[in-house]
């Protein structure tokens, strides 16, 4: 194939309109869907511009959400993306999700379920193994650390309860959250999440530190068990 084939939609592309010069204007979030992912593969391919790779891309995967956790055997069935392209839109979807799980913690103030679910949720609702973790708080809900304490089945025949609190009593943390996942995508707490719930409040109590809820996390998706009614301990006290 003509290397020149291979760039001639963008090169068609009036200067200003090219990603590189939008980027540099516009800064990155100025920039559509295709145009980031044309600027992650730098080239097209098969005849076809990066952007309009990209686009046929976003059509077969219902946009960015189901791109972001396509296979890369499934990605590389799009014309145009390769095992190199593949590799590089994963590894890109992937720094997104660390940045966003690892966003510095002295910003991250927890005032409803949904501002630790928002940002555990793009992680930790795509893991194919259960995890569970715990959320070190300071006396103004602010995110002191987030723990992974389990990998495996998180379920109260193999998590020993007191080690939930090893890192809360050892940082003095005013209250804990506990997160885990289900990887079947659906957030319904099963009897197991409620049982462990249970012996992990008491087990709070009697270590004077307060267990203020517990979420399940789905495919976009997710539970507060304190919102389902069960009783949690509240800031600064108990209930």
């Amino acid at each position: 194939m003509d290397h020149r084939q291979a760039h001639r939609s963008g090169r068609e592309l009036p200067q200003s309109e090219r990603p590189r010069e939008r980027l540099e204007r516009r800064g990155a979030a100025g920039l559509s869907a295709p145009e980031l992912m044309a600027l992650v593969w730098g080239s097209g391919a098969r005849g076809r511009s990066a952007r309009e790779v990209a686009e046929d891309a976003l059509m077969r995967h219902d946009g960015v959400p189901g791109l972001a956790v396509a296979p890369p055997a499934e990605l590389c069935q799009v014309p145009g993306i390769g095992p190199v392209r593949a590799a590089q839109l994963a590894a890109a979807f992937e720094l997104g999700r660390r940045a966003l799980a690892e966003w510095p913690v002295a910003r991250w103030t927890i005032r409803a379920p949904r501002d630790l679910a928002d940002r555990l949720m793009p992680e930790m609702g795509r893991l194919e193994r259960e995890e569970l973790r715990v959320v070190l708080l300071s006396a103004r809900n602010t995110v002191l650390s987030v723990e992974r304490v389990y990998q495996g089945s998180v379920s109260t025949a193999l998590v020993r309860v007191g080690e939930l609190f090893r890192d809360a009593v050892r940082r003095h943390a005013a209250g804990i959250i506990v997160v885990h996942n289900h990887p079947s995508g659906d957030p319904t707490p099963s009897p197991e999440d409620l049982h462990l719930t249970a012996e992990t409040v008491a087990a709070g109590r009697l270590l004077d530190v307060p267990v203020l809820d517990h979420l399940v996390i789905g495919h976009d998706a997710f539970v507060s068990l304190r919102d389902r009614g069960i009783t949690f301990d509240r800031p600064g006290g108990r209930t």
